[in-house]
């Protein structure tokens, strides 16, 4: 069910991006996107079979796939080069933030008002948020002329430069990564001595770390440059990962946890900004989506491989999952151009 959502998510996300592209519209959608979630929580509530979870976690994957290429296309549109990676890394935290609260709000929740107060309750954020896009964010318009909307096309192979892909590639792996440890609690548990609230603290130590971090190196990205921090990032994300599966203790776990974090931080904000400088104008719902759906299709992916492969041997799909990530940081090393000219940047 976990990876359910991730892999609607991340097949839906090109063609929403080639729609919002396709009417020139970023804000109907987001707003929508955000009610069909809305919806979709809500319907968990009287979900009575395993069968109904998983469709309801279908439309949810749906619901995001609707919300975030129009969310990054504004993004692109609205924010300016020297200052882009400081925007998305203050769009990340969020991201991340909503992630760490979450589970501690829906435990506290459930714990005290009952199991369905918690759909209602995300529901209730999700309408909210929908109606403050509503009043408060601006439709932006790309600049399209009559010709290219005229050749306009839902799959433009013309818009997967190496860049682009390279960057998917750099997410996927990255969400790959940090996702692997979630379908193997039990396991860390036992091999650990520890109780669900020690892994939840070692869990956390990514996000806490991310928070913390984003909005500067999104900032960093702005006068050093995005490229290295995403080359930097998968270097530490892949040496982070590598003993992951071979921790003693809880403490030893929290750290490599806290470690991901920062090349998780140094990779997602710097990649989103540089997606945005080398998209096409009329382009970027397509060309955006293809980053978010790496990071869809990575927490997918990485859920999956870490249940198999575990069972070959604990520590494997953290070996393989590093193997990747290395690969991933030659790939962006050699395809991705740098966009931030160093010299001409602020100190």
């Amino acid at each position: 069910m976990i990876s359910l959502f991730g892999l609607v998510a991340g097949i839906s996300q090109p063609f929403t991006g080639a729609v919002i592209d396709r009417l020139n519209r970023r804000k109907p959608f987001v707003v929508g996107g955000l009610c069909l979630l809305a919806a979709a929580t809500v319907a968990f509530a009287v979900a009575s079979q395993f069968f109904h979870a998983l469709i309801f976690r279908a439309i949810q994957g749906l619901g995001l796939a609707i919300t975030i290429p129009p969310t990054m296309a504004l993004l692109t549109n609205t924010t300016k080069q020297e200052s882009r990676g400081g925007s998305m890394g203050i769009f990340s935290t969020f991201r991340v933030a909503s992630l760490a609260v979450g589970p501690l709000l829906g435990g506290f929740l459930h714990d005290h008002f009952g199991f369905n107060v918690t759909f209602f309750t995300g529901a209730g954020f999700m309408l909210l948020g929908a109606l403050m896009v509503q009043i408060w964010v601006k439709e932006v318009r790309a600049d399209t002329s009559p010709q290219e909307k005229k050749s306009f096309k839902i799959i433009d192979t013309s818009l997967l430069s190496p860049g682009i892909v390279s960057l998917g590639f750099a997410t996927f792996v990255m969400a790959l990564s940090f996702g692997m440890i979630a379908p193997l609690e039990q396991q860390f548990n036992s091999r650990l001595n520890e109780t669900a609230t020690a892994f939840g603290v070692a869990f956390s130590a990514l996000m806490v770390t991310r928070i913390i971090i984003q909005i500067p190196i999104g900032h960093l990205s702005d006068r050093k440059g995005r490229k290295r921090l995403i080359v930097g990032g998968l270097i530490l994300m892949a040496i982070a990962t590598i003993p992951i599966g071979l921790v003693t203790s809880t403490w030893e776990l929290a750290g490599l946890r806290a470690l991901q974090g920062i090349a998780s931080g140094a990779i997602a904000a710097p990649a989103f900004a540089l997606a945005g400088d080398i998209s096409s104008s009329g382009g970027e719902g397509r060309q955006m989506s293809i980053i978010t759906m790496g990071f869809g299709f990575g927490i997918a992916l990485g859920t999956l491989m870490a249940g198999v492969l575990a069972v070959i041997a604990f520590a494997l799909p953290f070996w393989v999952s590093a193997f990747i990530t290395f690969i991933a940081a030659w790939v962006v090393y050699h395809n991705v151009p740098e966009t931030i000219n160093q010299s001409a940047s602020p100190d």
